[in-house]
């Protein structure tokens, strides 16, 4: 189901942003994205709408940061706090590094483990607790 909105905002961004069709397609080739202008006015227009990562790439370079909000995907009012250039960074790197999540997280002291821990529990063998007292 196509979002009207997509159209409205991308157009409104873009020239917010004072950017020309041909700079967003310049930008999206350096992104591996071989988009032609006319695909661009497409997506402004309404007749077709970008893929999710080619809109998100275009959000990217129009520093649209509440996505959401943006294209009306929130209930009016609803408001998704705004981050820092330096927190987006910080996520990607997060991100990034798979293997340096659990050191990040235990070092923010994040509960972020699919399974909850099981506390450690002291277990005794009776047979030892008793040969050891003798």
């Amino acid at each position: 189901m196509k979002n009207p909105k997509i159209a409205e905002k991308l157009k409104e961004y873009r020239k917010i942003n004072h950017l020309s069709v041909d700079e967003v397609a310049a930008y999206l080739r350096e992104k591996n994205i071989d988009v032609a202008t006319k695909t661009i006015y497409g997506w402004e227009n309404g007749q077709t709408q970008p893929s999710a990562d080619n809109l998100m790439h275009l959000c990217r370079f129009y520093n649209i940061q509440n996505v959401l909000a943006a294209f009306g995907y929130l209930p009016s009012g609803t408001e998704l706090p705004s981050l820092s250039n330096q927190e987006y960074e910080l996520i990607e790197a997060y991100r990034n590094h798979p293997d340096m999540q659990p050191a990040i997280d235990k070092l923010l002291d994040l509960n972020t483990a699919e399974t909850p821990e099981k506390p450690e529990t002291e277990t005794y063998d009776a047979d030892n607790v008793h040969n050891s007292v003798s």
